[in-house]
């Protein structure tokens, strides 16, 4: 292993308590990695911290240390049933790993409890057990937690124990919207004070981040930290270490290209994604019975009970192969993983960049292998390319409004071409889609939002930049002025309404017979229902089917009316 290290614990401005230093002497942990000498530091000196840093680069000791010495240093000492920190983590295999680390760092302080708080477990044993044993540190998925908020008639009044938190930790913040969490982290926030410290930490952070700071981060410092050489000049988020792979090959060999690999690398560990749990069910099964002489196991996202335990056991093993969903993809720190092999390519960059961040972790080496048809070997560049191009959209806001208007340009030229039924969105790298009528009632997919609020990209040019800010904020102040204001709306006089009716039957008779129209009343509504129709479908109201279907309604009524008799050629 080669040490990837930003000095010794001593080095910190603010020292750290002898028995923190010696369960990092006994871990075997001489220095601090970079996010650790970055984030410590401010954390201690009472800082709201949002950290990005490459996976697996000891985000965990980064948020767990800075809690120890701030509880250490409260002038008034916790009782059992307070709670000083809180730290919330997308899965429970993540919270679980959070705990068993913290539970090394407490051991030397008996004054603190710690409990863990996840999915899994019947939450009238986890009351119990805050009752009886308290929990000055918990760790929690956002909906055990928001769960135990509501346990009041059970005894456990969550709310009045949390006045007293110090310390609130969001770890994989990103992840955490990513899987619909919001609306419990809204919730659990209500409860907490206002008064404390937040940390944000994630491996791909930057993105997301302005969207998190209203989790309650007060004028938060930014972290951001990259790998020495090659990465700290790129948009590089997977650990330097890291060897990335792809093979290509056809539907029907690409499984048994997977079966020859795991038969040829049967002392090694493994993890192999795939997209769905039933792929997990069903693979992990036919893997069991052709890859003879080595541990396999499966783990995915629909499994209640079992997680937990087979997580614990794959941990421990030498070697294995561990067959999962993106549920393993994101923090989980599994010892020794020497590939990290993808049946299934992931959907987006992000989650590429997770699934491989399982191996290669602070400092070791690690290989990634992703197995592709020959119609996706484009996913490679797109990989590769697309990431760029979002990266410098967000960075700049120049590239992102240039990237808007030509995608507008280019969608507005094909609404004119005669070919224009052919198109089908490309690349452009949007952040968002634009607002046009050209795409109105149109369905996009495969087209995937970032989830950044726009107005925070900033121009590079700073001149620019303090022109949009104060227009901005001269927005703001039009809205906070206008927000007490009613607005009413003038109705027109019901004798107005009348004699404008009045007036546009009498030209449409006029019209008639200026022209000798033969055209009775019944076929002239028919003739303008079908021309709204038209309309409607050439501003994207309706979808083609609508408007056949539309026509088709019309055209019946035209035919029941020549049964009942009626023709245009029967006068009398």
């Amino acid at each position: 292993m080669e040490h990837v290290t930003e000095g010794s614990w001593e080095s910190l401005p603010v020292p750290l308590h002898p028995g923190v230093l010696g369960v990092l002497r006994e871990l075997g942990f001489p220095y601090m990695t970079p996010v650790q000498s970055a984030t410590i530091p401010l954390f201690l000196k009472n800082k709201d911290v949002a950290a990005e840093a490459v996976t697996g680069s000891g985000k965990t000791l980064a948020f767990v240390i800075p809690i120890l010495e701030i509880l250490l240093r409260r002038e008034e000492k916790l009782k059992k049933s307070q709670v000083g920190a809180i730290i919330i983590t997308p899965t429970r295999e993540l919270a679980i790993q959070i705990d068993e680390v913290l539970s090394h760092f407490t051991k030397p302080f008996p004054q603190f409890s710690q409990i863990l708080w996840i999915g899994g477990r019947k939450p009238g044993e986890d009351v119990a057990r805050f009752k009886e044993q308290g929990g000055n540190i918990i760790v929690a998925t956002p909906g055990r937690l928001e769960d135990m908020f509501r346990r009041k008639a059970e005894g456990l009044a969550l709310a009045s124990c949390v006045r007293a938190l110090d310390v609130l930790v969001l770890d994989e913040a990103d992840r955490l919207l990513d899987m619909g969490f919001e609306a419990s982290i809204n919730t659990i926030l209500e409860f907490l004070p206002k008064q404390r410290r937040t940390g944000l930490f994630s491996a791909t952070q930057t993105q997301e981040v302005e969207n998190l700071v209203r989790a309650g981060l007060r004028n938060p410092v930014r972290i951001s930290v990259k790998e020495k050489g090659l990465a700290a000049s790129s948009t590089q988020k997977t650990p330097s270490r890291l060897e990335n792979y792809y093979m290509v090959c056809k539907a029907d060999e690409k499984f048994n290209q997977l079966v020859h690999f795991l038969r040829n690398h049967k002392q090694e560990k493994h993890l192999v994604f795939f997209s769905t749990c039933a792929c997990v069910e069903y693979y992990g099964k036919a893997l069991e019975a052709l890859v003879k002489s080595v541990k396999i196991m499966c783990i995915h996202g629909k499994m209640k009970y079992k997680r937990n335990k087979i997580f614990m056991e794959f941990r421990k093993l030498p070697s294995g192969i561990l067959v999962c969903t993106d549920v393993m993809a994101r923090g989980i720190d599994i010892p020794e993983v020497n590939w990290v092999l993808q049946y299934d390519p992931p959907s987006n960059a992000s989650a590429f960049v997770h699934r491989c961040g399982r191996t290669a972790r602070i400092g070791h080496g690690g290989s990634a292998l992703v197995f592709l048809l020959p119609m996706e070997e484009s996913y490679i560049n797109f990989l590769a390319i697309n990431q760029k191009l979002q990266s410098m959209a967000l960075a700049d806001r120049a590239v992102f409004e240039k990237g808007m208007k030509a995608f507008v340009s280019y969608v507005q030229a094909y609404a004119k071409h005669e070919c224009n039924l052919i198109f089908r969105l490309k690349g452009f790298a949007l952040l968002r889609m634009p607002k046009m009528p050209e795409l109105r009632g149109k369905q996009f997919p495969d087209f995937v939002p970032v989830d950044v609020n726009t107005d925070t990209i900033p121009f590079k040019d700073k001149i620019r930049e303090k022109q949009r800010q104060k227009l901005l904020e001269q927005q703001r102040k039009e809205k906070t002025a206008n927000e007490g204001r009613r607005k009413f709306i003038k109705n027109k006089a019901w004798s107005k309404q009348k004699a404008k009716k009045e007036k546009k039957k009498k030209m449409n008779e006029k019209r008639k017979r200026e022209e000798g129209s033969d055209i009775e009343d019944e076929d002239m509504e028919e003739l303008l229902n079908d021309t709204r129709l038209l309309k409607k479908f050439k501003k994207g109201k309706i979808t083609e089917e609508e408007f056949e279907k539309g026509l088709l309604t019309s055209g019946k009524r035209r035919a029941k009316t020549a049964d009942l008799g009626i023709s245009d050629s029967e006068d009398c």
